[in-house]
């Protein structure tokens, strides 16, 4: 198959296959560093799927949510702030465009734009300000229990990676005892001198040999079960995150939608307003 090594490899690293003393340690000398190299990734994995849990992370998980929670909140202000604007620009266009040409010179606009400010838009300003100060009251209320609510699955999958983390780590030590255990023997080869293999070593490196691929085999599949693990807690605290800030924006958008009917009514009353100064100035 493609992905097959060459059969060098085995020849290399397998101290079964070793014919002398010095073959026996060359060959223990790789699966030490393989243990050593799978222990590390195992840890390694294991501090980045405790990485979320720690007390930065979850500061700035809150603070994301706040923060987003605010910008969302800004954008309803704006809204509401335009929906003002806009029917302040309809009330001044429709009046210039019902005057009749004798009364659009200067004085007769400044005196439209000064009744329209003193009268109908403070009206428009207090039920902007009302509608927001709603709106942000239901927000508030809506972040913090959306923000109890994260903190609390937060601790849940917390604990549940805790567990294990205590289960997994004694895996990854027993590599690096393994490593250990296997540098020693290389050593003790070396040191034995040169030519054959004595029995004693030769069965010391067999029992080594299978030790080797019994750990590496759990290591290695310990590794790939925890990576899809992190995967998944990674995509959970995402989740946890999304379905906060949604909680926050819902609760915004059936505020505005509870205060539309009456934001409407305010506005439609000042227009009414506008259209009766404008009488009235007319008549003057």
């Amino acid at each position: 198959m493609a992905h097959d090594l060459p059969g060098w490899v085995a020849e290399l690293t397998d101290p079964r296959r070793a014919q002398t003393l010095e073959e026996l340690a060359d060959r223990l000398v790789p699966l030490a560093e393989h243990a050593i190299d799978v222990s590390r990734r195992l840890q390694a994995l294991l501090n980045e799927l405790n990485d979320p849990f720690r007390r930065e992370a979850l500061y700035g998980r809150v603070e994301r949510l706040k923060s987003r929670a605010g910008e969302a909140l800004d954008e309803i202000a704006a809204e509401i702030g335009a929906s003002g604007e806009s029917r302040i620009e309809k009330i001044w266009a429709d009046w210039i465009e019902r005057a009749g040409p004798g009364e659009r010179d200067a004085v007769k606009v400044r005196e439209l734009r000064r009744r329209l400010e003193t009268d109908v838009v403070p009206v428009l300003t207090e039920q902007q300000q009302a509608v927001a100060t709603q709106v942000a009251a239901r927000t508030s209320a809506a972040l913090e229990e959306a923000t109890q609510t994260l903190l609390t699955r937060v601790e849940e999958l917390a604990k549940a990676v805790t567990d294990l983390i205590h289960e997994v780590l004694p895996l990854a030590r027993e590599g690096l005892t393994l490593a250990s255990r296997i540098s020693a023997l290389s050593s003790r080869a070396r040191k034995t001198g040169r030519g054959p293999i004595p029995d004693e070593l030769q069965e010391l490196g067999a029992e080594t040999s299978r030790a080797f691929d019994e750990a590496v085999a759990r290591l290695e599949l310990e590794w790939a079960a925890l990576g899809a693990r992190s995967a998944t807690v990674r995509a959970a605290l995402r989740g946890a995150e999304e379905t906060a800030f949604s909680h926050v924006t819902t609760a915004m958008t059936l505020c505005v939608e509870d205060l539309a009917p009456d934001h409407v009514k305010v506005l439609n009353e000042a227009e009414e307003r506008a259209n009766e100064l404008y009488d009235e100035l007319s008549q003057s």
